[in-house]
């Protein structure tokens, strides 16, 4: 697999490390840390402070993803999301109950987008909006679907 100039096979990579990391940047990163462990039960790796004693970069661990998150930074070109605004990524997080997860993340906080549901190709969803601006979609699989009768379903769904 080649990306861009530089061929995978001959990057420096720790065994199980992932090809792609996500770096967030929250205003309060320290907040956010606590919002993703109390919303998610994510678990603080790293945490090191910047000289204002701001977090200057941290690691969590979501599941089995690692997932990056500083405070802003001018000098590192880190900047977080507006108040207010949201963002146009959405984070999926599988999960083996959807209605606790969802009912979880919004009494940490989280604000609700869409309430859970059954979708025709086979999973319970929902989705929040943290109070950072990131929204996160937590989905249970709730039956097997092939890919043909997701294709009925889907037509059936969109009048089609």
């Amino acid at each position: 697999m080649v990306l861009g100039c530089c061929s995978y096979e001959h990057m420096n990579q720790e065994e199980n490390e992932p090809t792609v990391s996500i770096s967030l940047t929250a205003a309060d990163a320290a907040a956010a840390l606590d919002f993703y462990t109390r919303a998610f039960g994510a678990e603080e790796l790293f945490r090191m402070s910047a000289p204002d004693g701001s977090v200057g970069h941290s690691e969590f661990m979501l599941g089995n993803t690692r997932i990056f998150l500083s405070g802003e930074s001018a000098d590192w070109q880190a900047f977080a999301m507006p108040e207010g605004a949201t963002a146009s990524c959405l984070f999926s997080v599988v999960t083996d109950a959807c209605d606790a997860a969802y009912q979880k993340a919004v009494e940490a906080g989280g604000e609700s987008v869409s309430e859970p549901q059954d979708y025709f190709w086979g999973m319970r969803s929902c989705v929040i909006r943290d109070p950072f601006g990131y929204r996160w979609s937590l989905s249970q699989k709730i039956e097997d679907v092939s890919p043909e009768e997701i294709a009925r379903r889907a037509k059936e769904a969109f009048g089609g």
